[in-house]
């Protein structure tokens, strides 16, 4: 088994923390301390230091919490980008050009985007027509439609994915 390199103290803590506030029993001691300041706001007159203790809290709070949960976010998604490209990548019908998407510029995204959505929709075409017939298939083997582009065969920005075909 390979070993991991040891997580800096941040990270550790940063996860711990992640991990610890989306538990149940987190909930319920911040219900317990709400429910305690309430409680003591007569004892204390309501009085404006009563309200800044738990407004200055509850500030102090959730500022630590933005980045940790940010920073928990951004592992995550790097994480499942990672995934992602070697599933692609080990796919042999997969289209190479599909890895590390997320570096490109929205433009470039939305074309590429839109070919898939007409993919998809021809996809859909197909397999009601196929209904029609009554010979729809599982989906799990289909055949490549003619003029379809080839796995591995990069889809341009802005153009096309069948050879010859005119940009989205």
């Amino acid at each position: 088994m390979a070993r991991h390199r040891p997580k800096s103290r941040f990270t550790r803590f940063a996860q711990t923390t992640a991990r610890a506030s989306g538990h149940p029993a987190t909930f319920m001691v911040a219900v317990v301390v709400i429910v305690a300041w309430a409680v003591t706001g007569p004892l204390f007159g309501f009085s404006d230091t009563w309200q800044l203790v738990i407004n200055t809290g509850t500030t102090i709070v959730t500022f630590l919490m933005v980045f940790l949960i940010q920073n928990t976010q951004n592992r995550d998604t790097a994480t499942i980008q990672i995934k992602l490209d070697e599933l692609i990548r080990a796919l042999e019908a997969a289209d190479n050009a599909l890895l590390d998407l997320e570096e490109l510029e929205d433009l470039e995204l939305e074309r590429i985007h839109e070919t898939y959505e007409d993919l998809a929709n021809e996809a859909r075409d197909e397999l009601r027509s196929r209904q029609i017939r009554g010979t729809a298939g599982t989906g799990t083997s289909a055949p490549a439609r003619p003029g379809s582009a080839q796995p591995g065969t990069p889809v341009p920005p802005g153009g096309s994915a069948e050879p010859g075909g005119s940009p989205a």
